[in-house]
């Protein structure tokens, strides 16, 4: 993998406040049966090819690293995203893939 798009990836979050808007257990706003696997939020005063904030997930290890990124199609929406992955543990990580592969939704995790 392309170390440069890491390091950038890491300092990109090293220099971005995470907010946590959809905490582990919640339910979406839109889809109440999609529940939260692990934290849920955003790089905050960034901007996404959605013109939203680059979303991220934090997981359960305690060192808040850039561990990989998940590339989602979402069909329903017509767009493309990434979701960059804080702190996952391999078992967070198949988590989070898995979310975002349904109905209209696939996503593909790519790992450091």
């Amino acid at each position: 993998m392309n170390k440069e798009f890491w390091e950038k990836l890491d300092k990109l979050a090293e220099q971005s406040e995470i907010v946590i808007d959809r905490p582990k257990g919640s339910a979406h706003p839109r889809y109440p049966e999609y529940i939260y696997p692990h934290d849920y939020g955003y790089f905050k005063d960034t901007v996404s090819a959605d013109d939203h904030e680059i979303d991220c997930w934090t997981g359960s290890l305690v060192e808040k690293k850039v561990v990989g990124i998940v590339v989602t199609v979402d069909l329903e929406k017509k767009d493309s995203e990434i979701k960059v992955l804080i702190g996952c543990s391999d078992n967070d990580m198949n988590d989070i893939e898995n979310v975002h592969n349904r109905g209209q939704l696939s996503g593909m995790l790519i790992k450091r």
